[in-house]
């Protein structure tokens, strides 16, 4: 298979282009090294060791994973300094302990006093701490401590007084910028973001507390404002790929976008107006949901097309006006769609939902297949 073009591979099918991947990877790391931040990437958009290792620069440490099952499959490989950025599922605190015992450093997230409460239940063993990020809702809406809520301080507070456990840090997403159109939109609420984290920071240093702050978003990371060098960290996860929305957001241009769906026409429905492809939501995930002019997503080199709709295991495709003409699309012909992320009332979606699709990522650089990577699954 290696060094076979993508076009003989069976579809649906997702590729990756590797250069693209590097690239990304690359820039994103220079940006926040001048700024003095630490970049801690997250892994779940991938979940796979390669690329991993490709956002780590191979130093196999400082990543947020949003799964057991990712923390679980990078430790076995060797990496360190992992971040469970999930607020801590009561159901699951054992196998923390057992990851918190195993490495040098594992860390927990939480926003509610019951579970500090279910970490000073769980002691560690040989005098180990508990490692924990409060999660800080910054007006994203999602999980956190809502920051204007005296609540907030008080269980950091509660959190740098326990026995057995430590503040590491405060943590925030900033996942409204899933909103934006635009540069200047995403400075504001990269701005908005980052003050309030500073603001809380301030807070927390007037009470005697002092520890790390961090922020994240695909969007805000990759058009920061100067107040996020004031940060610790940043923990951005989607820029590896890219995907359609980023691009219509202003996060990067669709030449930055390093994955796609290949598929092919396995029918014709002249009475309808429409080619039948082989790619249903089971290969691209319901993201798109409509949200372009070109349907669920973009099928490229193919403007004057929409990939109308998706059932599981097929994908209706119509002109965007006039009639089809068949000929140009015998069975068989392979098009390539790129995915969108979508986000709804500001709360961001798993970051590269097609990529959960697919048990197999085929790697390729300039169209030439390199290998496949295997993300690891479950929960």
């Amino acid at each position: 298979m290696d060094g076979d073009h993508i076009t003989t591979l069976c579809t649906p099918v997702m590729v990756v282009d590797v250069d693209i991947v590097k690239r990304n990877a690359e820039k994103m790391r220079e940006r926040w090294t001048k700024l003095g931040v630490t970049l801690r990437p997250h892994m779940k958009t991938h979940k796979t060791l390669e690329c991993g290792d490709i956002m780590t620069g191979g130093s196999r440490s400082c990543i947020v994973v949003s799964t057991l099952a990712e923390a679980s499959f990078y430790a076995d490989h060797g990496y360190d300094d992992i971040l469970y950025a999930y607020s801590v599922p009561f159901d699951k605190v054992e196998r923390c302990a057992v990851l918190a015992e195993r490495l040098s450093l594992f860390q927990v997230l939480l926003d509610h006093r019951d579970a500090l409460d279910e970490l000073r239940k769980s002691p560690l063993t040989d005098g180990g701490v508990w490692h924990v990020w409060l999660k800080l809702d910054c007006d994203n809406g999602r999980a956190g401590v809502l920051h204007s809520e005296p609540e907030a301080l008080r269980l950091a507070q509660a959190i740098s007084e326990s026995e057995g456990v430590e503040l590491v840090g405060v943590y925030a997403h900033c996942g409204n910028t899933y909103g934006c159109r635009g540069a200047e939109q995403i400075h504001a609420v990269a701005q908005e973001t980052t003050t309030l984290v500073l603001q809380f920071m301030e807070k927390l240093k007037a009470v005697g507390i002092s520890c790390k702050s961090s922020i994240g978003s695909t969007p805000s990371c990759s058009q920061p404002i100067s107040d996020m060098a004031k940060l610790s960290e940043v923990h951005p996860g989607n820029y590896v790929f890219f995907d359609v929305q980023q691009s219509v957001i202003g996060s990067c241009g669709l030449e930055d976008v390093a994955v796609r769906v290949l598929s092919r026409v396995i029918g014709h429905s002249p009475h309808r107006n429409q080619l039948l492809l082989d790619c249903g939501w089971s290969a691209l995930s319901l993201d798109g949901a409509g949200k372009l002019p070109t349907g669920y997503a973009v099928i490229e080199g193919h403007p004057d097309l929409r990939l109308l709709s998706l059932t599981q295991e097929h994908g209706r495709v119509e002109p965007l006006s006039g009639q089809l003409d068949y000929s140009q699309y015998p069975l068989g012909t392979l098009l390539t769609i790129i995915p969108y992320h979508r986000s709804n009332l500001g709360v961001c979606v798993q970051a590269c939902a097609t990529a959960m699709m697919h048990p197999v990522y085929y790697i390729h650089s300039e169209g030439r297949l390199m290998g496949k990577w295997t993300p690891t699954r479950g929960w």
